[in-house]
């Protein structure tokens, strides 16, 4: 299923099934992008490689990228929001890799 509406080109959609898109560039506070057809205003800017929202999304709803969940929402968010770590939760168990060099089993 093709869309015709239009999407601002420096937001980049990676798979047809993602309600997420990618900035190919910083995108300042304020400015407008189109997102299939809808004028939407940034309330935030949105650095390289973030992801926004590409339509609006209701509280727990999993984020899909590349066609695959990376987590979900932990509240309501507009079609062109900022997803992040103030709203966005990985689904992922925690692991330990993060405390590199550290034992967690003493002989």
């Amino acid at each position: 299923m093709s869309s015709s509406l239009q999407t601002d080109p420096r937001l980049i959609l990676l798979g047809p099934q993602d309600n997420c898109l990618i900035a190919a560039a910083r995108l300042e506070s304020g400015s407008q992008v189109e997102i299939e057809g809808e004028q939407v205003t940034l309330a935030k800017t949105i650095e390289l490689g973030h992801k926004v929202a590409r339509r609006a999304l209701v509280k727990d709803e999993k984020v899909l990228r590349y066609g695959a969940a990376i987590g979900h929402v932990t509240e309501a968010v507009a079609r062109g929001a900022h997803l992040h770590t103030h709203n966005l939760e990985s689904d992922y168990l925690p692991t330990y890799t993060h405390d590199a060099g550290h034992e967690f089993v003493h002989h």
